[in-house]
């Protein structure tokens, strides 16, 4: 097997990678505020729920459209993509938080190279054609650095599993083994889940997610924050 992709992929997928991720809880303070979420079972319920009826039709579902989208160098798509996730993106923390990842995401990596369609899509951010959300960026990048999708997905997938149960172990709060322990038990659910999102219907992209988008508003007036969405 070529596995030549895999550094990059580790990088691409690094939670810890400095886009400025630790500073957004993604409405997971306002559910724990709300005491929602309020110990591990629910921190877990949190997670499971996020990834299968959140990230699988929204952002998850952008990261392989992208991702399809440069394999036929269609800019033009990407553009519509990026219009699309921004439209869909009704909070406006979670809104700006996506558009800020993604450009701190490119500013990262055209350290290593610059393709020319990802210079052609930053000059239309720049041109304010675009709004550079993250999960557009990264299916751009895997794609660009010849990741294989399935791999991509997981990637993605697991970065952002890993981001919502750092600041559950913060907020509820939860003992590190507990998070460690909602970790393990995602491994199948991730898997599952970026089956699901290969073979998703083109029409169940932007599924409504009501009650997530009304905490993430919700949050711009909470009392207190750790958080900035």
């Amino acid at each position: 097997m070529n596995l030549n992709f895999l550094a990059g992929l580790l990088h691409l997928s690094d939670p810890t990678l400095p886009i400025g991720g630790y500073s957004h809880s993604n409405g997971l303070e306002t559910y724990v505020q709300k005491k929602i979420v309020h110990d591990r079972v629910t921190a877990k319920e949190f997670v499971e729920n996020m990834l299968q009826h959140n990230l699988k039709y929204n952002d998850g579902a952008f990261v392989k459209l992208a991702y399809e989208a440069v394999q036929n160098e269609n800019l033009a798509l990407l553009l519509e993509l990026d219009r699309e996730c921004n439209a869909l993106k009704c909070p406006r923390e979670i809104r700006q938080a996506s558009q800020k990842l993604g450009l701190r995401l490119i500013k990262i990596f055209k350290r290593k190279e610059n393709f020319s369609l990802m210079e052609a899509y930053e000059k239309a951010v720049s041109n304010r054609e675009a709004s550079s959300h993250y999960c557009i960026v990264f299916g751009m990048y895997a794609g660009l650095m010849k990741m294989p999708l399935h791999e991509a997905l997981l990637g993605f997938y697991y970065t952002s599993v890993a981001g919502m149960i750092t600041n559950a172990v913060k907020l509820v709060p939860l003992g590190q083994l507990d998070g460690q322990d909602i970790l393990f038990s995602m491994y199948s659910v991730m898997e599952k889940t970026v089956l699901e999102t290969i073979e998703l219907e083109r029409d169940m992209v932007g599924l409504c997610n009501t009650s997530f988008d009304i905490r993430c508003m919700q949050h711009e007036n909470l009392y207190s924050r750790l958080y900035m969405s």
